[in-house]
């Protein structure tokens, strides 16, 4: 007994071999021309972000000029705060030099995209929109946005109480966004170009209250003790993170590594 194959099979295997015929063909006479792409696809890729900052033996960071105590300039003109000493030990771990970018908050992520800066270390808060154009680290800093006044304001222990009041908030900033949906019309918001001006309206009396993160607040309660700078309420939780270029993997898994 004969055994049979069936019509589709054979239509089956039939066309199996035509493309493996057509697939041989097309191999043997693109064979040439593919190896230049790759090759300059890894000639690309050769030297990574991190590679880089070590051999040329510097990294750029940027770090804040006006947003004591994370980053301000001293009487000498030189940059002090947290901000810059952590910028400082990423450049002794790295074993290269260190130069310092002073940058202000609406200028961080545009430093990065500009290669004005490796890193960003400026007290930076992560959030879904930022993350559509940086990459950000863990947290390198435990940072908390709170309201904050004098003690005497023992009536405000929530957004409902702030009806009334004046309070100051630096534009464009986490606390500017988070406040500005939690009040109603009744809350004055006084919003201030930088952090130092935020700061300086709570001490010379032009707002109540101030909207600013918990370190901030501190060091404004310790440089001006007569004022009795007390906490209201927390309005977020929003740790510091270090800003890097979008795609550059290794160095973010360096500066993680670091944290």
């Amino acid at each position: 007994m004969g055994f049979s194959i069936p019509r589709r099979w054979l239509q089956t295997m039939s066309i199996a071999v035509i493309a493996c015929v057509f697939s041989f063909v097309a191999v043997a006479c693109t064979g040439d021309t593919t190896s230049p792409s790759v090759t300059a696809q890894d000639s690309a890729a050769a030297v990574s972000s991190l590679d880089r900052i070590i051999e040329s033996g510097t990294i750029k960071i940027a770090v804040p000029q006006d947003f004591a105590p994370f980053g301000s300039v001293d009487a000498s003109g030189s940059l002090e705060g947290y901000d810059i000493d952590v910028a400082t030990l990423i450049a002794e771990d790295l074993g290269v030099e260190l130069e310092l970018v002073p940058v202000t908050r609406d200028y961080r992520i545009h430093f990065l995209q500009t290669n004005k800066a490796d890193l960003v270390i400026s007290s930076m808060g992560a959030n879904p929109e930022r993350a559509k154009s940086i990459f950000f680290s863990i947290p390198y800093a435990p940072f908390f946005s709170g309201i904050y006044g004098s003690s005497d304001l023992a009536d405000v222990g929530g957004f409902d109480d702030l009806g009334g009041y004046k309070v100051g908030v630096t534009q464009g900033t986490l606390e500017d966004l988070e406040l500005t949906d939690a009040v109603g019309d009744d809350v004055q918001i006084e919003r201030f170009a930088d952090n130092s001006l935020t700061a300086s309206s709570l001490i010379s009396g032009q707002v109540d209250m101030i909207a600013t993160g918990n370190v901030v607040a501190s060091e404004l309660s310790k440089n001006n003790p007569d004022k009795n700078i007390a906490g209201k309420f927390i309005i977020k939780e929003s740790p510091a993170h270090i800003g890097l270029r979008r795609g550059e993997i290794d160095l973010l898994q360096w500066v993680n590594t670091f944290v």
